[in-house]
């Protein structure tokens, strides 16, 4: 059975520096196009999951560790976990 357009994702789906580039002022914005685009959402989820999400994760928490949100010890606890989970996720 042929999927329809609807079901048909686009070539920059999961790409993450494609729907969640990082901007001039350092911070990761979803571009309005992809705000209309209908596979968004599962596309974004997608993109945090490879790899590179991994990184994306690891910025959030070093910004907030810069903005003062987090202490050193939650920003290298928190570092830690992602870097465990990237591991285990790798060796899986």
């Amino acid at each position: 059975m042929a999927e329809s357009p609807r079901d048909e994702k686009p070539a920059c789906y999961g790409d993450i520096e494609t729907v969640f580039p990082l901007a001039a002022d350092g911070l990761r914005a979803t571009p309005e196009e992809c705000m209309r685009c209908l596979h968004k959402t599962a596309c974004l989820r997608s993109a945090m999951e490879g790899r590179r999400g991994w990184r994306v994760r690891a910025e959030m928490v070093d910004r907030a560790y810069r903005g003062g949100i987090i202490g050193f010890f939650q920003r290298w606890s928190r570092k830690k976990i992602i870097d465990q989970q990237r591991q285990k996720e790798e060796t899986s």
